[in-house]
């Protein structure tokens, strides 16, 4: 009797051993994320210590404006605000068509650290507002993936967003975009849907809502959200892998989530009119017709089942072809059927430049390149598919989730450059998969050949635990029908009895387990070699990324750099732009430019712009691309109609800036000439072939784009050479008749290196 008193007492050891494993475990994982959130805050700290504490690109300068009428105005005077500086003379609506939760959020953030008496300035919270939430979003990240694969793959998952240079791009500091904070609101949103998928609790299921809301109110891809979580739901019921775990996660998301939505202003009853949100709404009758058809499962006999089963199927048949018979009935009236133009440009990539090419024309729509995935994300474009296997090593519900959001970001990445930001999650997430379980395998390999450990101590100490324990559960739950069979006995409970005698005991289940993973592991000079290698791989991702936080994502659109023999200028040609509006105009003077400077014009200058990046009026834009591409004195009489008094042209023939409005030109021909037919792109084009040298056509030489951007251009070296487009210009000598110039950037005249911008009078 010895012999069994001393496995009873060796079992509690066991148990005390596991449980301060799982403490230091714990408070180690804890310090990790802590570092790992440190990591994500201060590598994109890079444009801060090299420029200043600056707003970049665009639409942030928008956002920023907003943010500053907020804090002062307060949030009702905000969602009543009629912008008339934009869009003159149509003014804007700004409450009811923004996404009000990057605004508000970082409006929260200010009166909070005010209220603290912590007094930063509007624009420094704005600043670091995109770094703050990239920390979160790492947490995040650890959420989400140790629901479908631990804490292992939880940490590796956030170490590697925490530095993906695709999500470094869009949350530098001064990157104030609605991405800012989107993207910790999709991750967090898809972790507490798996949540509430592993557990059934219907407190996540309420805060999954809540979290989809805030991701609502942030960004327009919210609509990714509400297609790809029905997807899974309806993957799961044809697979065979419905619950009612299964319904609470996704009908209280569907009728809470659509209710809250329908609060946001921009979206309204779009979040039931529109068909991105039709899948949501068909998957929510099915999901109800399959949890129907398994409560009556449960209460009729089989005879009476296959009866009401027959019924169930052919009424649900009937309300589900009545629905889509009212859904097309809905969008037939609807040119796009009822959807968007962004939307039909990521199901059919060619729409947009079939039919409208103002979306075309923005450059984060093209479809991106083979490089850009290896600058974007790297060493994890190889990881991926290995990730994607060890998801189905076993396939649970939440594995197949992270399938499906792999797959989709995938496509949706390769139509549209801009959604590289959304497979950047779905790739850490994978291949923080696919590392953990390699480093599994290949340190467990390591442990069963090291010199010294015994075959019965080869098994690792916490894993022995959780396998003795799993053995005991399996006793005690062969122990129940035993008991149940003393009252009722039965084939069934003598057939469970003799599994129990066969079950073998923890201890030798334990080894026979030791004994498998010795067969399965790999050779240990093999073992530490692919070690050695995946050690190197991160290495070699972690330099990659600081580069590309340092040195491709960190400058500002706004400063231009630039490097010579004698060291480094930094040209400030936009801002002393938009600052020469400001002191030299009137306060109620019109500016004309192209829709991408709108914004900043509007910041900035403070003066009255007729288009810009909201891009909502079509109409508007063309009129503007028609005046930029009309002989001169066509263009003062639209712009004449318009009340304007400056147009602003930025030009980098100079120093061979790229982005300039030459360069952008044919776009202001294409959308022009889609609402007034006599703007044709083939007059501008020599043998299809858009140039500005002597081969020019006459219609390009004497467009008011050609002379207000070339005007005197011939006395900076005496040959006008363009350096963007690399040759002469055709026309250098021309006179302007109805247009005077007021003021150049002064480095462009004084320092080769620098772009021309010319506001006219």
């Amino acid at each position: 009797m010895a012999a069994p008193e001393t496995s009873t007492a060796a079992v509690p050891t066991l148990y005390t051993n596991n449980t301060l494993r799982n403490v230091f475990g714990g408070v180690l994982s804890f310090f990790i994320l802590l570092l790992i959130g440190v990591l994500a805050f201060s590598i994109r700290l890079f444009s801060v210590i090299k420029y200043e504490s600056v707003i970049h690109e665009f639409d942030p300068y928008f956002n920023y404006r907003v943010t500053q009428f907020l804090t002062k105005k307060g949030i009702y005077d905000f969602w009543n605000w009629f912008d008339d500086r934009t869009w003159y003379p149509l003014g804007r609506v700004i409450g009811g068509t923004v996404y009000p939760g990057l605004t508000l959020t970082a409006g929260t953030i200010w009166w909070l650290l005010n209220s603290l008496n912590i007094p930063l300035s509007v624009e420094t919270v704005c600043v670091f507002t995109a770094p703050i939430f990239s920390a979160f979003a790492s947490l995040a990240t650890y959420l989400l993936t140790k629901e479908v694969k631990g804490a292992g793959a939880g940490l590796t998952a956030a170490a590697l967003l925490a530095m993906v240079p695709s999500y470094i791009s869009r949350s530098v500091a001064g990157s104030y975009d609605n991405e800012a904070v989107a993207i910790f609101a999709l991750i967090f949103t898809f972790y507490l849907y798996i949540k509430t998928l592993n557990t059934g609790s219907l407190f996540y299921a309420t805060l999954n809502s809540i979290a989809y809301f805030y991701m609502v109110c942030s960004w327009g891809g919210y609509t990714f959200i509400i297609n790809l979580i029905p997807m899974h739901v309806l993957l799961c019921i044809v697979t065979g892998r419905y619950s009612s775990r299964l319904y609470i996660a996704y009908a209280p998301l569907v009728v809470l989530g659509t209710l809250l939505a329908a609060l946001v202003p921009v979206v309204g009853f779009n979040a039931v009119m529109t068909s991105e949100h039709f899948a949501s709404f068909l998957v929510f009758i099915i999901i109800h017709v399959v949890a129907f058809v398994y409560y009556i499962k449960g209460i009729l006999s089989p005879k009476m089942f296959n009866v009401a089963v027959t019924l169930v199927v052919s009424v649900g048949l009937a309300v589900c072809c009545a629905v889509i018979a009212v859904l097309i009935a809905l969008v037939a009236s609807s040119p796009t059927k009822g959807w968007s133009g962004r939307s039909l440009s990521l199901l059919d990539p060619t729409y947009a430049s079939k039919y409208i090419p103002i979306i075309a024309s923005v450059s984060e729509h093209q479809p991106p390149t083979w490089p850009s995935y290896f600058m974007d994300i790297n060493v994890l474009a190889f990881l991926v598919p290995a990730g994607i296997i060890a998801c189905f090593l076993p396939l649970t519900d939440a594995s197949s989730f992270v399938v499906l959001y792999i797959a989709t970001s995938v496509y949706f990445s390769g139509v549209m450059v801009r959604l590289m930001l959304v497979l950047a999650p779905a790739a850490c997430i994978t291949s923080g998969i696919a590392l953990s379980e390699a480093f599994d395998v290949l340190t467990g390999s390591i442990k069963f050949q090291l010199p010294g450990v015994s075959s019965d101590a080869g098994v690792d100490a916490g894993k022995t635990s959780s396998d003795t324990t799993e053995a005991r559960n399996d006793e005690v739950k062969a122990e129940k029908p035993e008991e149940t069979s003393k009252d009722q006995p039965s084939k069934k409970s003598k057939k469970k009895e003799r599994e129990h005698v066969e079950k073998p005991s923890a201890k030798s289940k334990v080894k026979t387990k030791a004994e498998k993973k010795r067969l399965l592991a790999l050779p240990l000079e093999a073992s530490v070699v692919s070690l050695l290698l995946l050690i190197v791989l991160g290495a070699f991702y972690v330099v990659h990324c600081v580069w590309a936080a340092a040195e491709a994502y960190s400058a500002p659109s706004i400063v231009l750099t630039s490097r010579s023999h004698d060291g480094l200028h930094v040209f400030d040609d936009f801002r002393e732009a938009y600052a020469w509006l400001r002191h030299n105009t009137d306060v109620d003077d019109k500016v004309a430019s192209w829709w991408d400077y709108g914004y900043q014009t509007t910041a900035m200058a403070n003066r009255t712009v007729i288009v810009d990046n909201n891009t909502w009026n079509n109409t508007h834009i063309a009129t503007v691309g028609t005046a930029m591409s009309s002989p001169e004195k066509a263009a003062w009489e639209i712009f004449h109609s318009l009340d304007v008094k400056f147009v602003l042209v930025v030009f980098g023939g100079l120093i061979g800036y790229p982005s300039d409005d030459i360069n952008k030109f044919l776009w202001m021909v294409r959308i022009g000439g889609g609402v007034f037919p006599h703007i044709k792109e083939p007059d501008y084009l020599r043998d299809g072939q858009y140039r500005i040298d002597s081969q020019a056509t006459p219609t390009m030489l004497n467009c008011l784009m050609y002379k207000l951007s070339y005007y005197r251009f011939v006395e900076t070296d005496g040959k006008a050479y363009d350096r963007v487009r690399r040759t002469e210009i055709g026309k250098k000598y021309f006179k302007l008749t109805h247009f005077e110039e007021k003021t150049s950037s002064t480095s462009s005249s004084k320092r080769s290196g620098t772009e021309k911008k010319n506001p006219w009078h």
